[in-house]
């Protein structure tokens, strides 16, 4: 993705989020020469990977197959020790029918929770042993409410709505009836080793750098002096 793309891509999420009411800690807003100031005690921003993450999963078309989201707090998936939180949150913003493709988590647990604009649509498999589709009928927890559904149904999760995502649980979703801000509740999260794709895709972006960074993203951050 070019760097331009990406800054473009910020400035319309801050207008968004900013339209949702919904509000970004001050370290959202950093520049890259003021992260250059920061000390150790930011740590654990740069340790945990908050902040921003974009990516377009390798496709080359953010728009069609690609996801924003902002980490607002997270544990250490390594380090729970240093990091004792258990739990982490992201706010992201879903455009209409761009896909995220199908994944699931062996380690975390996950609420996807509507926080309002259009509609999600959360398109659902159990996975086998060797990481395929099963052709079982699939749990699934939403507020509040067990019920189970056939392997590949799509589940409508309107504004104020939710949906627990379970371990090993394949799952793709994408807006519908307009741009969405969703939230993510989980337990402790690990973009590097806890995604597994049904199809392999890039989680982070080759960058062209073709201009300056207006706000780095969470794996960017340059090491405390």
């Amino acid at each position: 993705m070019k760097r331009s793309e990406i800054n473009k891509l910020m400035k319309e999420a801050v207008a968004f989020f900013n339209e949702m009411n919904f509000k970004l800690p001050s370290f959202a807003f950093w520049t890259p020469s003021e992260w250059a100031t920061k000390g150790h005690e930011y740590d654990e921003i740069r340790d945990n990977m908050l902040g921003w993450d974009l990516t377009d999963f390798g496709s080359g078309d953010f728009h069609s197959k690609g996801l924003l989201l902002f980490t607002l707090r997270n544990g250490n998936f390594h380090d729970r020790q240093k990091y004792a939180k258990p739990y982490a949150e992201k706010i992201m913003i879903v455009e209409e029918g761009q896909v995220t493709p199908y994944h699931f988590h062996w380690s975390k647990m996950e609420d996807i929770i509507n926080r309002g604009g259009g509609d999600l649509i959360v398109k659902v498999y159990n996975s086998t042993e060797d990481g395929k589709f099963a052709d079982t009928d699939v749990d699934v927890y939403m507020d509040g409410r067990h019920f189970t559904v056939e392997a590949g149904t799509e589940l409508r999760i309107k504004p104020g709505e939710s949906i627990s995502i379970q371990q090993g649980m394949y799952h793709s979703f994408w807006a519908d009836g307009g741009k969405a801000l969703i939230g993510e509740v989980s337990m402790v999260n690990d973009d590097t080793s806890d995604n597994r794709f049904y199809v392999e895709a890039g989680r982070f972006p080759a960058i062209d750098e073709d201009e300056a960074p207006l706000y780095l993203l969470g794996n960017e951050y340059p090491i405390a002096k």
